[in-house]
C-alpha cells in the first residue's frame, strides 16, 4: 500500500477534524500545512507533527514533497486554492461546497482533467457506515420503492454579521454551509428532480438564515430540504418507502443513528466511526490514485457538477446572491 504525502491548506476547525482523521491513517504522512499565518501554520504543525509550515499558501503547494492537498479555507476561496494546488501539480479533495455556483465547479473540473490530476468535492456522508447501510437496505428491496424524502439541517448560530456563517462575501449562509447536505442526499437517492420550488429567510448581510426547497421529481415522487441557523432543528434525512421508513440522524455525542422502521418493527442502529469518519474520504483519494484514477465513482464530478447547478437553481428561486461572483 503506497503512503501519500498531505498537505493542509488553511487551519480553521474542519482542518483539525480532517487531519485527526488523517492520523489514523497508515499511509496517510502529514507532510506540511500552510496558512496566511506563519504562526498559526507552526501552532498547527507542532498541534499534530506536521513535517513542515508554511506563512503562505503558495509555500504549501510548491513544496515538491506535498502529493494530495486538502482544502478547507471559505467557501469563497475555492476556486482559487483549488487552482492553486492543481495547477502546481497537487491532486485535490476541496472542502464543501466546491464553490460558491456551478460556473466556478466547471472550472476546476476543467483545471483537473486539463493537468490529470484527482479531484473530489469533500462530501463526508457517503463514505458512513451509516449512510452504506441505508443504501444497501434500499437496494435490496425490503422497504420497497423509495416514495418521499424529507431532510433537515438545523442549528442555532446567533446572528453576527462578523462571522463566517453571515458572511455573504465569504459565501456565508446556511444553504452553503448545511443545506448541501440534505439536498445531495435528495439527488444521491431520487435523483435529478423535474422542478424546484423554494424559499428563504435572509439575514441582514443577504445570507440567509434558513432556506426550504421541495423538489418535484417526473413520476410524481416529492422530497424536502430545510436548513437553518434560527433553531435546534437537528439533523436528520428520512426515507419514506412503501413497506416503512428509514431515518438516517446524529445523536449529540456525533454517533450516527440508522433507524429502520417497519409496522411490526423498529431497529434504532447507532455506529461510532473514530474520528467522526473523516477518515473515509481520505482512504477514498488514496485508492483512487492507487488505481491511477482522477476521480471517485462515489462522488464523481458529475455529481458535483449536479449538486452546484441544483444550488444554484434554489439560490435563483430564493434571492441569494454572492456579491462580484454571480453574473
Amino acid at each position: 500500500m503506497k503512503a501519500y504525502n498531505w498537505g493542509i491548506l488553511g487551519t480553521g476547525n474542519i482542518a483539525g477534524k480532517f487531519t485527526r482523521a488523517l492520523m489514523l491513517l497508515d499511509n496517510a504522512h502529514l507532510h506540511a500545512v500552510g496558512s496566511r499565518d506563519k504562526l498559526k501554520a507552526e501552532a498547527f504543525a507542532s498541534e499534530y507533527g506536521f513535517r513542515n509550515s508554511y506563512g503562505s499558501y503558495e509555500e504549501l503547494v510548491a513544496d515538491p514533497g506535498v502529493e494530495i492537498v486538502y482544502i478547507s479555507s471559505p467557501h469563497s476561496h475555492h476556486l482559487e486554492h483549488t487552482l492553486l494546488a492543481l495547477q502546481n501539480g497537487k491532486h485535490v479533495i476541496c472542502e464543501k461546497p466546491m464553490s460558491l455556483n456551478a460556473a466556478e465547479v466547471e472550472i476546476m473540473v476543467a483545471e483537473a482533467r486539463k493537468n490529470g490530476l484527482f479531484l473530489m468535492e469533500a462530501l463526508w456522508p457517503p463514505f458512513q457506515p451509516s449512510y452504506l447501510k441505508a443504501e444497501e437496505i434500499l437496494r435490496n428491496g425490503k422497504m420497497g420503492k423509495l416514495l418521499h424524502m424529507r431532510g433537515k439541517f438545523a442549528f442555532i448560530s446567533s446572528y453576527d454579521p462578523e462571522i463566517r456563517t453571515y458572511d455573504i462575501r465569504l459565501g456565508g449562509g446556511a444553504l452553503l454551509d448545511i443545506g448541501i447536505y440534505p439536498i445531495m442526499d435528495i439527488l444521491r437517492f431520487m435523483g435529478e428532480p423535474a422542478s424546484i420550488s423554494a424559499a428563504s429567510v435572509l439575514s441582514p448581510t443577504g445570507a440567509d438564515e434558513s432556506t426550504s426547497a421541495i423538489f418535484r421529481f417526473g413520476d410524481g415522487r416529492l422530497a424536502e430540504a430545510y436548513c437553518s441557523f434560527g433553531n435546534m432543528g437537528g439533523i436528520s434525512t428520512e426515507f419514506n418507502c412503501e413497506k416503512g421508513n428509514l431515518i438516517l440522524t446524529r445523536g449529540r455525542d456525533r454517533s450516527q443513528h440508522l433507524i429502520i422502521e417497519f409496522p411490526e418493527d423498529t431497529d434504532d442502529r447507532i455506529f461510532t466511526p473514530p474520528a467522526m469518519g473523516y477518515q473515509y474520504e481520505a482512504m477514498e483519494v488514496m485508492s483512487c490514485l492507487d488505481r491511477g484514477l482522477t476521480e471517485s465513482s462515489v462522488v464523481p464530478l458529475s455529481f458535483t457538477l449536479t449538486l452546484a447547478r441544483t444550488l444554484d437553481a434554489i439560490r435563483g428561486i430564493t434571492g441569494i446572491v454572492y456579491p462580484g461572483r454571480d453574473r
